[in-house]
């Protein structure tokens, strides 16, 4: 399919978000792939593989991805539901939904976080357990990287509900939508990380979610709907002149927060969670994703708003890349561990043998589903 074609096809398509929410999960891809690297020990408890060698760098930047994908991830869910929604009664929308969500979820955690364990004790060397308890609901970690999948689906329940209600919502801006989720993620984020702790976790066998978060992710899946509502993105982009500001100064709340994560490293011995570092950390928490939520949509909405072949393809693998990303991170980490290469190395060939070959698996499942299809 070409370019042309396809835009004659389905003229309506907003190609870019397809190829922001496939890039998106390529940012994940790139944090989760950190997390075998980075310097500061946080990850070594948890992760599937804790390589020795490490890179300093790597959790600099991971912390930037740690700030944007999972509410950009929220918003494209959001901006896909009210157009979703709309041609489907509540039962049909949310049994799709069953079927897209949690019957995908329901497989992997009873099959590949066992598999998660495996790797994890086998890359430290230490010796398998019981088998009950490679189960999520064993398991300290509980669901690690798939509780996005049923907490946006009750994110999707709680907007039927709601949309079914007879409860009247007031028409306000995109304007004030921003704000009001920028500050009431800042007042729900400082509350919470004073009452529960900073980066507390909620962890159950059907839901986990980080406690400081949860409602910036919800009002980022608001945000998308009411995008959608009101039609943001189905005109041009507008003039460059905001853009051009946003991407200038988002570096500044970035760089702040950055500073903010970093200084209980630089001075262990004198730290303590104070009321005024949860204000800096939170409010540039939220400066820095409202800047980089700004940039990274106008610049796919910009320039990215074409599919192309491969394009296509990533988009139509990316869900499925996301579901099994973090096994073939394990396979490949625990291989590249072994081969004493430096870490320089080992990071990008890490980041392109996983990538590769969770789309090449994603492939071949199409394939072999089409096939199976045809032969019934």
């Amino acid at each position: 399919m070409n370019v042309r074609s396809a835009e004659n096809e389905n003229p309506g398509r907003l190609y870019w978000m397809d190829n922001l929410r496939t890039f998106t999960i390529f940012l994940v891809l790139l944090y989760h792939v950190g997390g075998v690297y980075e310097a500061a020990g946080l990850w070594g408890w948890f992760w599937i593989v804790d390589d020795p060698t490490t890179i300093t760098w790597v959790g600099i930047i991971g912390i930037m991805f740690d700030i944007m994908v999972m509410p950009l991830m929220f918003f494209i869910a959001g901006y896909l539901v009210p157009g979703s929604l709309k041609n489907k009664t509540a039962a049909a929308f949310l049994k799709g939904k069953l079927k897209r969500l949690m019957l995908p979820w329901l497989i992997a955690v009873l099959t590949l976080i066992p598999l998660y364990k495996v790797i994890f004790l086998y890359s430290r060397g230490l010796p398998q357990e019981v088998w009950t308890n490679y189960f999520h609901f064993n398991n300290p970690n509980s669901q690690n990287w798939l509780w996005f999948l049923p907490v946006l689906f009750l994110f999707n329940l709680v907007y039927v509900a709601f949309s079914n209600s007879k409860i009247k919502v007031p028409q306000i801006s995109t304007n004030a939508w921003i704000w009001t989720a920028c500050l009431g993620g800042f007042v729900h984020s400082y509350s919470i990380g004073g009452w529960l702790g900073m980066r507390s976790w909620t962890l159950t066998p059907l839901l986990d979610f980080e406690n400081e978060r949860l409602l910036i992710y919800f009002m980022a899946f608001l945000l998308g709907a009411s995008s959608f509502k009101q039609g943001l993105f189905l005109n041009s982009p507008p003039r460059k002149m905001l853009y051009n500001i946003a991407n200038g100064i988002a570096w500044i709340p970035v760089t702040i927060h950055i500073f903010a994560r970093l200084y209980p490293f630089f001075y262990p011995e004198s730290f303590s969670v104070t009321p005024l570092y949860r204000t800096i950390w939170w409010f540039t928490f939220n400066l820095s994703l409202l800047a980089m939520l700004y940039t990274m949509l106008g610049t796919f909405w910009r320039y990215f708003n074409k599919p192309g072949k491969l394009w296509i393809h990533m988009n139509r693998n990316s869900y499925g890349v996301y579901i099994i990303h973090v096994i073939m991170i394990g396979i490949f980490g625990t291989l590249l561990m072994k081969t004493g290469l430096p870490a320089l190395v080992k990071y990008p060939s890490l980041i392109v043998l996983t990538y590769f070959f969770s789309n090449l698996t994603v492939t071949g499942y199409h394939s072999a589903r089409r096939l199976l299809l045809r032969s019934d």
